[in-house]
């Protein structure tokens, strides 16, 4: 993809934010983070419109690598941005601070996504359970379990959860 793109540049065809949104999901599945986030560096400068996927597919790539302060950064400059910050967004910022050992980071993101009007999936509690069970915090990790029970009655229409 990268090769791709350099052949591009080098004919002056003109880039598309598809084509770069593209080789950065290609840099995520080849576990090349630094790659995704140089490649959303060249979107800022070719003043291209930044849209979430641009932004989800670089925060993929930096959860992929562990690189969570990349990931939040990320996050904020979408926030910034003003483009919505769904429950994609969301679940590949607390897969990058769960890689990255930041449980309270992981259990924060995930309270704003709780809290918002996103639909809580079994993915994304499982991804901050496991932030709190790699860091060793079991209570926490069983609190989110009882939340995820719960919140599956609910959504099954349960009459044993009030």
């Amino acid at each position: 993809a990268l090769q791709l793109l350099s052949l591009m540049a080098q004919r002056d065809m003109e880039l598309h934010v598809i084509t770069l949104n593209a080789a950065i999901s290609a840099c995520e599945a080849g576990g090349r983070w630094e790659h995704a986030v140089r490649l959303f560096g060249m979107v800022l400068q070719s003043n291209l419109e930044l849209g979430a996927t641009t932004f989800n597919s670089t925060i993929s790539a930096c959860e992929k690598g562990g690189e969570w302060v990349n990931a939040l950064q990320l996050l904020t400059a979408m926030a910034e941005c003003r483009l919505e910050l769904d429950k994609i967004t969301y679940s590949a910022a607390i897969s990058a601070c769960e890689e990255g050992g930041q449980w309270e980071k992981a259990l924060q993101l995930f309270s704003v996504l709780s809290e918002g009007n996103q639909e809580l999936d079994s993915n994304t509690v499982g991804t901050a359970i496991n932030a709190c069970e790699k860091s060793g915090e079991r209570e926490k990790a069983l609190q989110l379990f009882d939340l995820m029970a719960s919140e599956k009655m609910r959504s099954l229409g349960s009459p044993l959860v009030a």
